[in-house]
């Protein structure tokens, strides 16, 4: 939330960010489920959180703009069926005797797609979704008879309406029994900036959402994604494992004083190896002050001194561009975190040490000299150069 893009809006973001962390399956947290639109023009204030779904209008065949655009408690039936006349693929053959025989077979065709469209119809959905093409006849059929319909719809999307509103996804048109439909309280088409969204909200079952973010440019948007990705995972992290400790360095120094003072209790050479480990430590609020342009020297020893003083939580401070309590100023850090990375480090520094030898190619590091010229050409040059005969 720090990124000088977003600092502006951080409160509205921040609470964007933990609603749409709490939407999830707690037990669970899955991520991908939050979806993010991005719709360029506008401000970033005008971004927003649907406690639900909401994916970009698919393509349509004539007939779509006679369909409803909005209800309230539909039935939802969300579909893998293609329903559409296609001519025939691979070579097919078919051998008539009789131009009778030949329409019998295209009747045939309709009679399917029409038995299709009916067993639809039969189930009560007012809304139907598929993640295969629904073509121009079935999409005046439904029309006709006040179902809202679209075709083409991303898969992550339909995994996550199902998610939101229940049911399942059907492979066949056949059997559909009233628990494989979804409800929600409200669904309406609705224009965001310069597109139209499908929105579905009020979902009972809802164990998902979707943030539709704003901004001047696709590049700008796409610097808001990335931070409140980050936002995200910090949350999920949190609220897995509920056991934090104060970030700007605090953790670091207080590792580090601990350290020092262990190391002062043993002998030989592992009393260096502890020394060294705490004097590393001390890099994260050293790098801190760096990137703020702040003294680093000054405010390491400052950090030293409170820690000696028993303030445990004692960090950098940017803003005030101090030392304080970062318990106190909710400047938080998961534990996990903290207890991996430091894992990660000692793991990292031990595979180093114990390499004992490298073994170096001299010929490989010379420069590697271009081919070898043809005879004589030398000699053709040196004929070829101003003023020598």
């Amino acid at each position: 939330m720090s990124s000088k893009l977003i600092h502006s809006q951080m409160p509205f973001f921040s609470n964007m960010v933990v609603d749409a962390v709490l939407s999830l399956d707690q037990n669970d947290l899955d991520e991908s489920l939050i979806g993010v639109k991005k719709v360029p023009g506008g401000g970033m204030q005008d971004s927003q959180l649907i406690k639900g779904v909401a994916f970009k209008k698919t393509f349509a065949y004539a007939g779509f703009e006679q369909q409803p655009k909005s209800f309230k408690d539909p039935k939802i039936l969300c579909l893998n069926v293609e329903l559409e006349l296609k001519a025939e693929k691979d070579n097919a053959e078919i051998r008539v005797n009789e131009v009778s025989e030949y329409q019998a077979i295209v009747d045939a065709e309709w009679t399917i797609i029409y038995r299709k469209l009916e067993a639809i119809v039969a189930t009560g959905a007012k809304v139907v979704l598929s993640k295969l093409p629904i073509g121009d006849l079935a999409t005046q059929y439904f029309a006709d008879r006040d179902i809202f319909c679209a075709g083409r719809v991303a898969g992550d999307d339909l995994k996550r309406v199902v998610q939101a509103v229940g049911g399942s996804i059907q492979s066949t048109t056949s059997d559909i029994e009233p628990h494989h439909l979804g409800k929600c309280g409200k669904f309406e088409e609705r224009q965001i900036g310069g597109d139209r969204f499908n929105v579905f909200e009020d979902c009972p079952e809802a164990k998902t959402c979707t943030m539709i973010l704003r901004g001047g440019a696709e590049q700008f948007i796409a610097e808001v994604e990335r931070s409140l990705h980050d936002s995200i995972m910090i949350v999920k992290r949190a609220i897995k494992n509920n056991s934090v400790v104060a970030g700007g360095g605090a953790c670091e120094m207080e590792i580090s004083k601990y350290l020092r003072t262990y190391s002062r209790t043993i002998m030989g050479k592992q009393q260096l190896i502890i020394g060294a480990v705490a004097k590393a430590l001390e890099v994260i609020p050293r790098q801190i002050c760096d990137n703020a342009g702040l003294d680093a020297t000054d405010l390491l020893n400052k950090l030293r001194m409170r820690h000696a003083q028993g303030d445990t939580w004692a960090g950098v401070d940017v803003d005030a561009e101090a030392v304080a309590d970062n318990m106190k100023r909710f400047v938080w850090e998961p534990a996990l975190v903290k207890t991996n990375a430091l894992s990660s480090a000692v793991e990292a520094a031990c595979l180093i040490l114990s390499i004992d030898e490298t073994v170096r190619n001299p010929q490989s590091e010379a420069q590697q000299a271009g081919p070898p010229a043809p005879r004589g050409a030398a000699q053709r040059a040196l004929r070829g150069r101003p003023g020598r005969r």
